[in-house]
């Protein structure tokens, strides 16, 4: 990490598998692999690992677009107009900001995506305020806990994520 008194170089990096900064965020491992202080803002990705049936709230990103490539499981999506989709191992689905979007491991073993968000920033200061560290990533021992709790629903709301109440809340 940069301290006050170092400047980052932005510029050709190279990320080794298993490197990264992982925390446990929503019932996922969240793995920093590349980060927006290395882009310039410009973007940033994370490899995300979740359980079978795992899935985070619906939400809306307002500042960003998002976009999943499935590197293993299969996954369903759910869209701002309340249709699902089936993604597998090698899929790509994008969402553009201001789409309401969940996701969800539909398959029977861990599912592996990554994640960028464009520009970057955001969604790594939330997931720092809400996640813990993953001391031992070859665990994948999850736990969901209470993901529409109001102080997430607060925090996420101070970086322009909306995570609606569940519909029947409503």
């Amino acid at each position: 990490m940069e301290t006050k008194e170092e400047k980052v170089e932005q510029g050709v990096t190279r990320i080794r598998p298993g490197d990264g900064r992982s925390l446990r965020v929503l019932g996922e491992v969240v793995t920093y692999k590349i980060t927006s202080e290395l882009t310039g803002g410009a973007y940033s990705l994370f490899e995300v690992v979740s359980e079978p049936g795992g899935e985070p709230p619906p939400h809306v990103q307002h500042r960003e677009d998002e976009a999943f490539y499935v590197l293993e499981g299969e996954y369903e999506f759910l869209d701002d107009d309340g249709h699902t989709m089936r993604a597998g191992t090698g899929s790509l689905v994008y969402v553009p900001k201001g789409s309401l979007h969940t996701y969800k491991n539909v398959g029977t073993t861990p599912g592996k995506m990554l994640v960028s968000q464009t520009p970057g920033g955001l969604h790594e200061r939330f997931f720092e305020e809400i996640g813990q560290e993953a001391q031992d990533k070859s665990k994948l021992t999850l736990s969901r806990g209470q993901v529409n709790d109001e102080r997430i629903v607060a925090i996420a709301a101070t970086y322009g994520i909306e995570i609606p109440p569940p519909p029947a809340s409503r």
